[in-house]
């Protein structure tokens, strides 16, 4: 037995995390339920992927991320129409189990660095073959034109770049990078940097809820003062 015959019992297996979410949602009086996964195809992945709405891609500026891309974009398109005949054969529609639309919403260019504000020439050869790889392999549609960048493609969500030895301080202040005070050692350049960050966090936090229809919030403000 399994989910694709319509019973209830494998349908609440994969839709478990649905559920957890929902009740945790509840619970928190939350509107956004953000999901982290790891990098894999795995079974895991696909169930809480199958809870999401939308899906945003972190992409790395290599060799490995434009990979992903082609595995990614055809494995989301098998989990959405499989578990779209899932639900279709549900024996007991009044047991609820989540849409799975999981639409991209675009990606995110991470972990680059720059120099005088612009990527390193390794980094920005592999950036500028991303705008085209999303199209062809998320989207299915035909590549971007030549002269569009990720700062000019309307599906580049956000560019975060390495903040170095922002994430160590962070992590040691058990914090957020854009949250760091002086008192957590982010002082002289660091605090620069922080300030750099949450600007950078901001627009991408802007652009997902545009992306994804939800009302925009600046709550980090209150938060940092």
């Amino acid at each position: 037995m399994n989910s694709s015959d319509g019973e209830i019992g494998p349908l609440r297996i994969v839709s478990a995390f649905a559920r957890i979410l929902a009740n945790a949602a509840e619970r928190a009086d939350a509107a956004i339920m953000l999901i982290d996964v790891g990098p894999n195809l795995g079974a895991i992945n696909r169930a809480a992927l199958i809870a999401a709405d939308f899906v945003a891609i972190p992409l790395g500026p290599d060799l490995f991320s434009l990979q992903g891309l082609r595995n990614l974009g055809p494995s989301l398109r098998e989990w959405r129409d499989g578990w779209s005949q899932r639900r279709s054969r549900n024996k007991k529609p009044d047991v609820v189990i989540p849409g799975g639309e999981m639409l991209p919403a675009g990606y995110i260019m991470v972990r680059h660095s720059v120099r005088m504000d612009r990527p390193v020439k390794a980094f920005d050869r592999w950036m500028k073959r991303v705008p085209s790889a999303y199209r062809t392999e998320m989207l299915q549609e035909p590549p971007a034109e030549p002269d569009v960048k990720p700062e000019t493609d309307p599906h580049c969500l956000g560019r975060l770049k390495d903040y170095r030895s922002l994430m160590a301080l962070a992590q040691e202040a058990n914090k957020p990078m854009f949250m760091l005070r002086p008192a957590d050692g982010a002082i002289g350049g660091h605090q620069a940097a922080v300030t750099a960050c949450y600007q950078d966090f901001k627009a991408l936090s802007e652009k997902i809820a545009e992306r994804c229809h939800f009302p925009v919030r600046d709550p980090l403000a209150d938060l940092l003062g």
